[in-house]
């Protein structure tokens, strides 16, 4: 069997708030075609997120994968602070850059491929990279989850300001015009529709498999529950979708090339004057999706 084409990615995550981005993590580790060069945090409570990484890095036999604490401060924590409460970051066996966002534009330059860059948080961290060495962008891809174009949350008709922009719009606006090699989104018209439910969801949740294990009883944590039996579903696994489409064929969503436009209230408007992308408006099968990202997530 043919060994797939490997894809030099970066990973830039809010890891920490919502579980999806647990989620995403797992899912790239787990796709064969990944060539994870380096791990970013973004929107900080920078050590948390650190430890996250760490830990579940480490968990999954991946401590060669560079971990950069990107941009924000240090502190705070969330609802997975359990799972790293006695955890040190510098028992990881891999680097750790102190300075993030300098790990990112030195690891687009030093790939002698172009980088795909997934961002699934708020572009505190892809923004400042972008201002301080903008000649990054033509040696990238950039695959984002970002904005709302025709649908809402759960699918809804209500077209909002979608989190990830809202959170940092500034940048996001200086984002999503850099002149990358190419830029796919996927809005909440399609990855604010993905929960994982009945047997799809009782599959992972009673994995044997370590590395599923751990990933199930973080969303415990993160779900306040005391036993993985009263989980019943996910939450909606919005970053999954970005990880499909910068390592996938993008078969299974309907993708439009639009011209987006982040307005300075925070919404991903199509408009003339916006840049050309990639961007996942609907599914061709939902059903599909969902039963790739069981194998993926659980390393069938």
């Amino acid at each position: 069997m043919r060994e797939p084409l490997k894809i030099p990615v970066i990973l830039d995550t809010d890891i920490g708030d919502d579980i999806d981005d647990l989620w995403a993590l797992v899912m790239l580790l787990r796709s064969p075609q990944a060539d994870v060069r380096l791990v970013t945090t973004t929107f900080g409570r920078q050590e948390y997120r650190g430890k996250l990484l760490a830990r579940l890095l480490t968990a999954a036999g991946r401590a060669d994968i560079p971990i950069g604490l990107g941009a924000g401060d240090q502190q705070g924590d969330g609802r997975q602070r359990d799972y790293v409460t006695d955890y040190d970051l510098k028992r990881y066996t891999g680097k750790v850059h102190g300075d993030g966002v300098q790990a990112l534009i030195d690891t687009i330059h030093a790939s002698p491929k172009p980088v795909t860059v997934i961002g699934i948080g708020p572009l505190h961290t892809v923004g400042a990279a972008i201002q301080r060495d903008p000649a990054i962008a033509g040696k990238a891809h950039f695959v984002g989850m970002l904005g709302s174009v025709r649908k809402g949350y759960d699918g809804g008709p209500e077209v909002v300001a979608e989190w990830n922009v809202k959170m940092a719009i500034t940048l996001c606006q200086a984002v999503l015009s850099a002149p990358w090699k190419s830029i796919a989104l996927t809005p909440l018209d399609t990855c604010g529709t993905i929960r994982l439910k009945g047997t799809r969801f009782a599959a992972l949740r009673d994995s044997k498999d370590p590395l599923t294990a751990i990933l199930i009883d973080n969303y415990r944590m993160w779900a306040g529950k005391q036993r993985a039996e009263e989980l019943t579903e996910s939450s909606i696994l919005f970053d999954t979708v970005a990880v499909y489409l910068a390592l996938y064929d993008r078969a299974l969503a309907m993708m439009e090339e639009l011209k987006i436009r982040v307005t300075d209230d925070g919404f991903t408007r199509p408009d003339e004057a916006g840049r050309m992308m990639s961007v996942a408006t609907d599914w061709r099968d939902l059903n599909g999706y969902y039963d790739l990202l069981v194998k993926v997530l659980d390393g069938k």
